[in-house]
């Protein structure tokens, strides 16, 4: 089965190159399938991992950032795939 891990963060106003930056060079402890990074308008940023595991498989995830990167804690959403 395919899990899709999905991490989504708004920056503060003129940041979203710099929480693009911090994002992608977080490690994580395994290695996933794929690991892709978007930005979108109002500087978001969304990460998606993608892994080989059962949906309730314990898999890393990506840290809050410095708090002084962003507007609110990050969001996180787990899919299957279908």
């Amino acid at each position: 089965m395919t899990v899709a891990l999905m991490w989504e963060a708004r920056a503060t106003e003129g940041n979203g190159d710099a929480l693009l930056t911090w994002a992608k060079s977080q490690p994580l402890d395994a290695e996933p399938e794929r690991r892709e990074s978007f930005r979108a308008p109002q500087d978001r940023v969304l990460i998606i991992t993608w892994w080989n595991a059962p949906y309730d498989a314990d898999l890393p995830e990506l840290p809050s950032p410095p708090a002084d990167l962003v507007t609110r804690p990050p969001h996180r959403w787990r899919f299957e795939s279908a």
